[in-house]
């Protein structure tokens, strides 16, 4: 159960007891845990999270420095993560459905008006949905933040150690990734990426390989020769391909057979549509398909995190801000507001802020200045609040470093030891005020961190106040 803890701070398993509180009774279903709705089983669990859960947190038990829930640790974060709690998995698709079907039967057919209308009346109600919780939910960082809380408390030490979540202390990470969607979403493709090179943000764009448009060689070079990047995106976007797993498994050996093909290391499905359990199929680095929160996705749920996990040997990159499709012919809002009311919390968690900006939607003038606005506020971010813009590979690449990366204790302090450790910085968790406090501590020299400059001075004694066990 320790494992949650350590993996998701890369901290030294020592410093994080946790067992399992012995429970005389268990129901699988939803509970509390202080502000946070949990999945599992736990005493009292309910069958909807709209039901007047029991609070589980004053049930922690501490018994010679080890921590004890009452509930399994890493069943709940998985619950959360693979979204296997209530109603997620072993829904219907929604192209399952007659109306889903005739939908996929004639979208090629449909205009954005008629297609929006349509989407606007199937997402009807999403307002009213309380789990997982909108705009981000960030319920499993929550979550292990206060475990590790309660094991700071627990082992009578002062401070943990652990690996910061980014490299050369980043705050926080964000990622541009473009859907192309239609011949002239392809077309738009040099004058999007001429867009991002104004503002330094270099993005990876998802190519639907069958189908939808011709894909020739040039246009992928034309891409990767100016320092973009290309993943795949599903196999031809009709929505089926997780529409049952033998279709899947018909389909997936293409999908990789392109992934070879373009030299494409990241996955995408269309529309979003996913089965968590069958990626183990896929022969990518990563995947980008498992929504943050998805209330306005045809298919609903949400992976309750804003941190990079990984799905057996493939990395998720979450996608955790509203795709620019659903504000602006959903909500129909051309401002930044969500945007950036999202970013405000994803930062708060030190999290990855991942966009979806389809080139095909943003050809109008409206839409084309709303996305500018938007890379001049994430390169504001870049410069003031020490935001990390990278490609998604990068960002996985960088991650899956981090996760073999270790802690070990030499001459009196601590090293981190591992490939890409030159990038890797030593954070401390403490309590302050109730709630646990993040810092930097040295472990260079005067000089290195004189050099590091500006870029650093924020980071070196950055903390952050964030929400604690109450």
């Amino acid at each position: 159960m320790s494992d949650a803890i350590s993996n998701y701070y890369r901290c030294p398993e020592q410093y994080v007891r946790i067992a399992p509180a012995a429970v005389s009774s268990q129901k699988t279903g939803y509970f509390k845990f202080g502000k946070d709705v949990l999945y599992g089983k736990g005493p009292g669990a309910a069958k909807s999270a709209t039901d007047n859960l029991p609070d589980l947190l004053p049930q922690v038990l501490t018994e010679n420095g080890t921590v004890q829930p009452p509930f399994d640790v890493s069943e709940v974060i998985d619950n959360l993560r693979y979204e296997t709690y209530n109603g997620c998995v072993g829904q219907t698709h929604p192209a399952q459905s007659i109306t889903g079907k005739a939908y996929y039967l004639f979208r090629p057919a449909l205009s954005v008006k008629v297609r929006r209308h349509l989407q606007k009346i199937r997402l009807g109600g999403w307002k009213r949905l309380r789990f997982p919780k909108w705009p981000v939910d960030s319920t499993v960082d929550s979550t292990l933040e206060n475990l590790l809380l309660l094991s700071l408390r627990s082992s009578g030490r002062s401070e943990i150690p652990f690996i910061w979540f980014w490299p050369n202390g980043a705050s926080s990470c964000a990622i541009m990734t473009h859907d192309v969607e239609t011949t002239a979403g392809r077309d738009f493709c040099s004058s999007l990426m001429d867009i991002n090179d104004r503002f330094g943000i270099k993005a990876s764009f998802q190519v639907v390989p069958e189908r939808r448009y011709d894909v020739p060689e040039s246009y992928l070079g034309s891409i990767r020769s100016r320092g973009f990047e290309i993943n795949v995106q599903d196999l031809n976007h009709d929505g089926f391909l997780f529409r049952d797993r033998e279709e899947f498994l018909a389909r997936v050996p293409k999908i990789n057979a392109y992934g070879r093909q373009f030299g494409a290391v990241g996955f995408r499905s269309a529309v979003l549509y996913r089965q968590q359990q069958w990626y183990d199929s896929l022969e990518f680095l990563y995947d980008m398909s498992v929504p943050n929160v998805a209330h306005l996705d045809p298919q609903r749920g949400g992976c309750c995190t804003v941190m990079p996990y990984f799905i057996g040997n493939i990395l998720e990159l979450p996608v955790t801000t509203t795709q620019d499709y659903s504000l602006f012919h959903i909500l129909n809002d051309h401002s930044l507001d969500l945007w950036k009311q999202q970013c405000e919390l994803i930062m708060s968690r030190h999290g990855l802020i991942s966009f979806i900006v389809h080139p095909d939607y943003i050809i109008g003038e409206a839409e084309r200045a709303t996305y500018e606005n938007l890379l001049a506020y994430l390169n504001e971010l870049r410069m003031s609040r020490n935001v990390w813009i990278t490609l998604a590979g990068e960002a996985a690449q960088w991650w899956k470093e981090r996760f073999e990366m270790k802690l070990v204790h030499v001459n009196g302090t601590w090293q981190i030891v591992g490939k890409g450790r030159e990038r890797a910085r030593i954070a401390y968790a403490r309590e302050g005020d109730g709630k646990l406090v993040y810092s930097f501590k040295p472990h260079a020299g005067a000089a290195e961190i004189a050099a590091l400059g500006a870029t650093m001075r924020a980071d070196v004694n950055y903390s952050s106040a964030r929400q604690g066990v109450c």
